[in-house]
């Protein structure tokens, strides 16, 4: 029995009048698999996740999720069909509590009619409890502001939420390229452990070593169109930095790699 993608795009393209951000992009998102998508600035990263994610619709080409063909009419379209982004900047409000970060007006409630109200007991019940399933053992306190927190566990918050509030397809956008080495394992780990779960997983990024850290199947996109589709252990790290580097400033990439 074949598995059905969990999202699928086909022949897409994008154009922003005379200008072709992305070029027949075809792509295959599976559940329990990341795929990483690489390429440098204004290879058509950006373009394709907001396709994905609802921002955008295709000029041409069909999305499908779970092989049903759909037109979303916003983010909020395709976050109903459990498809989440989370950003580098992740979103948050540092100057608001992780309760209220992780609810952000989702938060349950209690009473009936024009008595409700925030049930606030188990919103901090459940926040801990999420928090703490993403690892985030030094969250103890519903109520510690998120400023406090380190980039990779804003990072693994936002995951956290996304996936609370029914996420099975996650596209993670630069997850670890504001981080240092120590916070983007903890951010790379996570991943790891989501895909174990059965979540589907696009992981953007220009780091090469992250990428073939985590990454089952890989796209090179440059100047819009897909330069190399490849699964896990059919290419060194250098072929890959090659590629994405479209055969030039190669050592500049390799020298960028070392520093991370």
């Amino acid at each position: 029995m074949t598995t059905l993608p969990v999202m699928e795009l086909t022949s897409v393209s994008k154009s922003f009048g005379s200008i072709a951000a992305l070029r027949d992009v075809t792509v295959s998102v599976y559940a329990g698999k990341v795929l990483c998508l690489l390429g440098d600035n204004g290879a058509g990263k950006s373009t394709l996740i907001k396709i994905m994610s609802g921002v955008y619709s295709p000029s041409s080409g069909a999305v499908r999720v779970d092989g049903k063909q759909v037109a979303f009419a916003s983010p909020r379209n395709a976050q109903e069909l459990g498809i989440a982004t989370v950003h580098q900047d992740v979103g948050l409000f540092p100057l608001m509590s992780v309760v209220r970060n992780f609810f952000v007006g989702r938060e349950p409630l209690t009473g009936w009619g024009p008595f409700k109200r925030i049930d606030m007991r188990r919103a901090e019940q459940i926040a801990l409890s999420e928090a703490r399933s993403m690892g985030l053992t030094r969250v103890a306190n519903p109520h510690q502001l998120v400023g406090s927190m380190s980039g990779g566990e804003q990072q693994a918050l936002a995951i956290g939420r996304a996936l609370f509030f029914g996420a099975r397809l996650l596209i993670l956008d630069e997850p670890t390229s504001a981080l240092g080495v120590n916070e983007a394992a903890v951010v790379l780990r996570l991943v790891q452990q989501l895909r174990a779960k059965g979540i589907a997983i696009v992981f953007i990024t220009h780091n090469a070593h992250h990428a073939l850290t985590v990454g089952d199947e890989f796209i090179v996109l440059i100047r819009g169109s897909i330069a190399a589709q490849f699964n896990r252990g059919e290419k060194k790290r250098e072929e890959v930095l090659d590629l994405m580097a479209g055969g030039k400033q190669l050592h500049s990439l390799e020298m960028e790699l070392e520093d991370h």
